[in-house]
C-alpha cells in the first residue's frame, strides 16, 4: 500500500496596510498563502515580506507563525492529502529554491495582472498564491484549475472548502498544537501602539546585526 502524507495551505490575514490594499480588490478577509508541510505549522513557505515591519523588501521567506507580527492574525487551514512520491517533489523543490532565496522577488506587478486578468512573466519572481500553486503543480497536483499565475488565496479557499480543518485566530492554532501561552493582546492607545512597534522593529534589526 503506497504512503500517503498531507500537506497544508494556509490562508491569512494580518490586518496590514498592504494587505488591506489588497482586500480593497479582492474582497477576501484573507488575502496570503502559505504551503506548510507538517500539522504543526513549523515548516511554513510562501512569498511575502523578509521582515515583518516593512511591506517593501519582499520575496521567497520561511515563515515563523509564532512571532508576534502573527498575534492577531486571522486563518483558515485546508489539508491536502498527497502520495509520498508528491510530497517528496514539493518539499525538495521548496528547498531547492531556499538553497538560493536571494534569486526570488516579490512579483507585484504579476498581483496586478491577475486582478487585469492579464498575464506578466518575469523570471524567478512570484507572489504567494501563485508561489503555492506553482509548488503543487510540480508534483502534477493541482487544487486549482487555472493557471498558477492566476491562482489567488480565495480559489483556494474556495476549491479547498471540503478539506478545511481550522478557521480562526492562528495564534491560538498554534498554541493548541504547541501548547505556548496564547494572550488576547490587549487594547492600547495609537501613541503607545506605535511606540512599542517601533521598539520591537529596533530590536529585531539589532538581532539581525542591521543597527
Amino acid at each position: 500500500m503506497n504512503a500517503r502524507k498531507n500537506i497544508y495551505i494556509v490562508l491569512s490575514g494580518t490586518g496590514t496596510a498592504f494587505s488591506g490594499l489588497i482586500k480593497w480588490f479582492t474582497k477576501a478577509e484573507l488575502n496570503h498563502a502559505s504551503i506548510a508541510f507538517d500539522s504543526g505549522l513549523q515548516e511554513v513557505y510562501s512569498f511575502g515580506r523578509k521582515k515583518v515591519h516593512n511591506p517593501f523588501v519582499a520575496g521567497l521567506i520561511r515563515e515563523n507563525f509564532e512571532h508576534p507580527f502573527y498575534s492577531t492574525a486571522d486563518c483558515a487551514i485546508y489539508e491536502m492529502n498527497v502520495s509520498q512520491e508528491e510530497y517528496d517533489t514539493m518539499y525538495n523543490h521548496v528547498l531547492g529554491m531556499m538553497v538560493n532565496q536571494g534569486r526570488y522577488k516579490y512579483h507585484l506587478l504579476g498581483l496586478i495582472g491577475v486582478l487585469l486578468n492579464v498575464r506578466f512573466d518575469r523570471e524567478d519572481a512570484y507572489f504567494c498564491s501563485h508561489f503555492v500553486a506553482s509548488v503543487c503543480e510540480e508534483a502534477a497536483c493541482r487544487p486549482v484549475a487555472k493557471p498558477s499565475c492566476f491562482v489567488t488565496p480565495e480559489d483556494f479557499a474556495e476549491s479547498l472548502c471540503a478539506n478545511k480543518i481550522y478557521s480562526g485566530k492562528l495564534a491560538y492554532y498554534m498554541h493548541l498544537t504547541h501548547g505556548n501561552t496564547y494572550i488576547s493582546p490587549p487594547k492600547i492607545p495609537a501613541a503607545a501602539a506605535s511606540l512599542n512597534t517601533r521598539r520591537l522593529l529596533l530590536a529585531e534589526e539589532r538581532a539581525e546585526g542591521i543597527v
